[in-house]
């Protein structure tokens, strides 16, 4: 998914102020974090909650960035829209609760991304990737990811992987484990950080102790009913936030609904990076070059369909693509 910012700000992401990578004896207690509104694409613009990053936490182990959408009425907002655009240094990772949306990429995939079906676009040096809700999707409702690759990492080669987990019950909560390892489940998929994802839906009132691995730092990403923790109480949209340090974490689903939720966790990232649009990179010189090369793979294909460019080669199906939106007018640089 494309960030749909027209005048995205730069933002340095890395060590959150106070973070302290020893586990401490006592595991700080569970805090929430907002979103914020943004307005993705489509006629009349399908509303985004955004959840990461923010001024108080940038980065949960290597995910940085974390939208949750819906339920959309399709007919209401044209559903998602994202034709052809870039993106580099990171791992887009979507997952669908309703609906039904076409992936195409520069690497020639052509992917549908379905309920409990995980699609991983691996960018690495640069791909280019679609995304439309099919004709026959009435409501979509999911969580689009981001995950930082690391330094040395960042520049492999652009790759997607798809894989549809297992449905496990565990203590009568019903599980999905898409990346990593939880609840005895592993994943296979390719992963370039230590990380963990997962999908979990309790019954209204229901609890679930969750064991967790306390060199991570853990988000319980609320998607439907409510999520406690502790004192800490998350509605759609937002994050449980658990800091390094805690063994184990009991969650308690609100009256009334099922409560489902995504578990993103991951060991701190330990990098400081610089994200602008769709690029993730090391410095603003860097994002500024992404750019230019995206500018450049658009003029090409402008004169030349199917053109080699630094993005791969664009499908044949894309009539257009996004243009890059104007750089900010000041420069940042990464800290550390």
């Amino acid at each position: 998914m494309s960030n749909p910012d027209s005048h995205p700000t730069e933002v340095v992401c890395g060590e959150d102020a106070g973070a302290d990578h020893d586990a401490p004896s006592a595991p700080a207690a569970a805090v929430v974090l907002p979103y914020r509104e943004v307005p993705l694409g489509g006629p009349r613009a399908m509303p985004v909650r955004r959840s990461l990053p923010q001024r108080e936490r940038s980065l949960i182990g290597a995910w940085c960035f974390v939208d949750h959408y819906g339920p959309d009425d399709v007919s209401q907002t044209g559903g998602m829209a994202v034709p052809g655009h870039p993106h580099t240094g990171l791992q887009t990772v979507s997952w669908l609760f309703t609906g039904e949306v076409e992936h195409r990429d520069t690497t020639g995939a052509h992917a549908l991304v379905r309920p409990g079906e995980l699609n991983i676009m691996t960018a690495g040096r640069g791909i280019a990737h679609s995304e439309y809700s099919t004709p026959g999707t009435t409501v979509l409702h999911g969580a689009q990811l981001w995950v930082a690759l690391p330094e040395a990492d960042r520049s492999t080669d652009p790759g997607f992987e798809h894989y549809a987990p297992p449905v496990t019950e565990v203590d009568g909560a019903r599980v999905l484990v898409f990346l990593g390892t939880l609840f005895g489940q592993t994943s296979p998929v390719t992963m370039f950080s230590d990380l963990v994802g997962a999908e979990v839906t309790l019954e209204p009132g229901q609890s679930l102790t969750i064991t967790l691995d306390p060199a991570h730092e853990h988000g319980l990403l609320c998607d439907t009913g409510l999520l406690t923790v502790g004192d800490a109480t998350a509605k759609p949209g937002e994050i449980a936030f658990q800091a390094l340090g805690a063994e184990q974490v009991t969650v308690e689903a609100g009256p009334g609904e099922p409560t489902r939720f995504l578990v993103l966790g991951g060991k701190p990232f330990g990098e400081q990076i610089v994200m602008w649009w769709n690029f993730i990179g090391r410095s603003h010189d860097e994002v500024v070059g992404f750019r230019e090369e995206w500018e450049r793979a658009r003029e090409a294909n402008m004169h030349e369909n199917g053109a080699e460019t630094a993005y791969g080669v664009f499908p044949k199906e894309w009539d257009h693509t996004l243009p890059a939106p104007d750089l900010p007018n000041l420069r940042l640089r990464s800290r550390g």
